[in-house]
């Protein structure tokens, strides 16, 4: 059943960034979804053991980083080794959003996210954040879709 839900669900490839003092870290997420429209809220699922998981339950920060398709490599980057144990930001350019999370100026777009709820469903905890500043980076590229063999 699983090997069909990756299949066929459509899902983009996200770095979700955050902050909780002097401690940052991203990782790569694809279960990112919209919501609501009033107010603007956008979903994102992570489990309990990723080390961004605890630093946005910290801090109420998060943002989503889209990524465009030539940018597997920075998906890997944010994916494969825990924050924990790596700087994932160690010689990459960003900068801070209005919530205070990093943002990748890189990517096509970002949401910047505060924290409204949090729920636990099945292995993942899913944030809600409302999103308080949006903006399509580089208008001229297109957001990266999910295909399992890039990541696997």
């Amino acid at each position: 059943m699983q090997e069909v839900a990756f299949s066929a669900l459509v899902h983009g490839v996200y770095v979700v960034t955050t902050r909780s003092g002097d401690k940052i870290n991203g990782m790569t997420a694809a279960w990112v979804s919209q919501v609501s429209l009033h107010p603007l809220l956008v979903m994102v699922s992570i489990a309990p053991p990723r080390y961004s998981h605890d630093l946005i339950k910290e801090s109420g920060i998060l943002a989503v980083n889209v990524l465009t398709p030539d940018q597997v490599d920075l998906g890997k980057r944010f994916g494969y080794k825990s924050g924990r144990k790596v700087d994932k930001f160690a010689g990459l350019e960003w900068i801070t959003g209005a919530t205070g999370a990093p943002i990748l100026p890189q990517a096509y777009a970002y949401l910047d996210l505060k924290l409204v709820s949090a729920h636990t469903a099945g292995d993942h905890t899913l944030f809600v954040g409302e999103v308080v500043e949006a903006k399509i980076l580089h208008p001229q590229a297109q957001p990266l879709v999910f295909k399992k063999e890039d990541f696997f």
